[in-house]
């Protein structure tokens, strides 16, 4: 932890969540002074809804964040309790990795890592507004009176900025449960000329462990293979002990009819909130009453930690009245005699639509002010982890008068995340699923490194002896993928008639690397990472050429720059709308622009004939 005398810090980052925790840690890791802002150190780095990080998507953003060196995966591996590989029985694109961690251990190794971050300090208290001078962030002034001036500011306010819950129609100004909100911060954005709106999400109410009866629920087990979100060679820290099992239960016809008969009563149909909810994590309420021909619901009952005496049931967040929550709860199998601890609750709050920020995350408005995570509009600790990192890296790229880091849409999850966010807009909760991304075939959780490490190293975010052995593991993949190119299928002991090389019996349907290591030496000895990457890359080897050829498409339109004072209204025929939505999202790219609601294919080329008048005109007068 930083403990110098300053008069400036170079980044200060407000929020302790998962996005100012990366940010935090990625600017500090990179030599920034930095200086981290909580309403409460002891919440830092908290899991206020459930405890599981990855799933479909969100694990190819954990995946990503592994690869740049970030620090939620070294976290989720260390306090594991549960995890599974989704998605098992369709193509590796779409298989990911949920886990479970215990919300007791996450935090506390998450500020034991801080902490041990020399240029990093942290300071608990309530930022009430960003200070300015020409344009630029200067700092941040707290509730107290107090001023601490900055190079740059990185906002990652989560649930925060003029938050309130609900439970029915008792309601509380807070951020989440027990935590008080952020009331003042709103106020300074506003008046810098930003806009904001309201979201809302919830979570479910926690139940007593000792109150179940599992034996009426599914018992699910974790993998019997030991899973990470680290890759093998970053050395990933495992639990020590075994993993708990999670169980499966169901709503009830008895169930949905309590709702329904308490739905003027739930703080969301009742008319007080007014914010958005997430339309993939919807309330159960919201269940009920869109899915109305649905005769039951999945609710997951997950232990908090191995310690914990708290259930989670996944799938049954909710703002009904406390008395409702209980007579709902035990119409579940499993649940009957189940006691809510804690009742779920709603909580609404502002955010900021993003699109008023950069690719690089940065506000158009106020130079050297970023913005991540659900200030953002964004659900999900692992979007919000990765904006966080990208934030803090881009801040010291601003320090250093450095273009920032924009990762492609064919390159990263994490780029399609950013691009969608302020390229698309939003009007509800964004969470990333892998329908989202176009060229998911590239974008595999299993491929990451080999997208992003050679970035994480020249950032200075992956340590070098990670990375010798990132290099090592990528010389293995290209010399198997060659060998097995130049292999005759008899001498690697397969029954090949008629192929020319084993990489050629390997390209069957049929056929796979875990036959090859029966009858091949060569292939027995290959770590089994190296041999994942071998295969996919020599079954899928036409699908990924295919993709390839769309991304070399597409990066034709991103080699088209567009400056921010683009003069739209003197392209002849673009129509008022398309002006209009350029003027404001101001793309990078023409690639970018024909991304943007409201741009027709018919204005992108009218775009690309004005480009390349203007040029022949500079041309020619260059020659005179």
């Amino acid at each position: 932890m930083y403990n110098g005398r300053v008069n400036t810090w170079d980044v200060i980052v407000v929020g302790g969540g998962h996005a100012g925790c990366e940010a935090a840690s990625a600017a500090a890791r990179r030599g920034a002074r930095t200086l981290l802002v909580a309403l409460r150190r002891d919440r830092v780095a908290h899991l206020p809804c459930n405890c599981s990080i990855g799933g479909p998507a969100k694990a190819h953003l954990v995946r990503e964040i592994a690869a740049l060196g970030g620090l939620m995966p070294r976290i989720a591996d260390a306090a594991m309790t549960h995890a599974r590989l989704l998605n098992t029985s369709k193509g590796p694109a779409v298989r990911a990795i949920r886990a479970q961690v215990d919300k007791a251990l996450y935090p506390a190794l998450m500020r034991a890592r801080l902490a041990d971050e020399p240029n990093l300090a942290m300071l608990e208290g309530e930022a009430a507004a960003v200070l300015v001078e020409d344009g630029a962030a200067a700092g941040i002034a707290m509730a107290d009176g107090r001023r601490f001036p900055a190079r740059a500011v990185i906002l990652a306010t989560g649930t925060f900025l003029n938050a309130r819950t609900f439970v029915g129609d008792v309601t509380e100004d807070a951020g989440r449960h027990g935590e008080p909100p952020a009331r003042r911060l709103s106020a300074s954005l506003a008046a810098l000329g930003l806009r904001l709106g309201r979201l809302k999400t919830g979570t479910t109410p926690r139940l007593d462990a000792a109150t179940i009866d599992y034996a009426r629920c599914e018992r699910q087990e974790p993998s019997p293979t030991p899973l990470a979100f680290q890759f093998a060679w970053q050395r990933p820290a495992l639990p020590d002990r075994p993993l708990l099992p999670c169980h499966l239960t169901y709503t009830t016809a008895e169930t949905h009819a309590i709702i329904r008969a308490n739905l003027s009563r739930s703080a969301l149909y009742g008319g007080l909130i007014s914010g958005r909810g997430p339309r993939y994590c919807p309330s159960i309420e919201d269940k009920i009453v869109r899915f109305a021909d649905r005769e039951r619901h999945q609710v997951f009952l997950e232990r908090e930690g191995w310690d914990s005496d708290l259930i989670y049931p996944l799938g049954i967040s909710t703002s009904l009245p406390a008395d409702a929550q209980d007579a709902f709860v035990r119409s579940i199998p499993g649940l009957e005699r189940a006691v809510i601890l804690r009742p779920g609750y709603a909580v609404e709050y502002d955010y900021l639509p993003p699109d008023q920020l950069t690719a690089g995350l940065e506000t158009k408005a106020v130079r050297g002010l970023f913005c991540a995570g659900q200030l953002n509009g964004t659900s999900g600790y692992e979007e919000a982890a990765g904006q966080g990192l990208l934030a803090g890296i881009n801040a010291v790229q601003y320090l250093h008068g450095d273009a920032p880091v924009v990762l492609g849409r064919d390159q990263a999850y994490l780029g399609v995340l950013v691009d969608d966010l302020v390229t698309r807009g939003l009007t509800e909760p964004y969470r990333m699923l892998t329908s989202r991304a176009e060229h998911r075939l590239l974008l595999r959780q299993d491929n990451a490194d080999l997208r992003l490490a050679d970035l994480g190293a020249a950032l200075g975010l992956l340590p070098a002896g990670d990375y010798a052995r990132f290099r090592a593991k990528r010389a293995a993949i290209d010399a198997e993928l060659d060998r097995l190119a130049s292999t005759p299928p008899g001498e690697s002991g397969v029954d090949g008639a008629g192929l020319a090389s084993a990489a050629d019996w390997l390209r069957r349907p049929a056929s796979t690397y875990a036959r090859l290591r029966e009858t091949d030496p060569v292939a027995a000895t290959v770590p089994e990472e190296v041999a994942e990457q071998v295969e996919t890359a020599v079954k899928y080897a036409g699908y990924i050429c295919r993709q390839q050829r769309q991304v070399a498409q597409q990066r034709r339109l991103e080699a088209h720059p567009l400056p921010d004072d683009f003069p739209y209204q003197q392209v002849r025929g673009l129509s008022r709308e398309a002006i209009d939505h350029l003027t404001q999202v101001r793309p990078r790219t023409v690639g970018q622009a024909a991304r943007i609601p409201g741009v027709t294919p018919a204005d992108i080329s009218l775009l690309l004939v004005w480009l390349s008048a203007k040029k022949r005109a500079a041309v020619s007068r260059e020659t005179r």
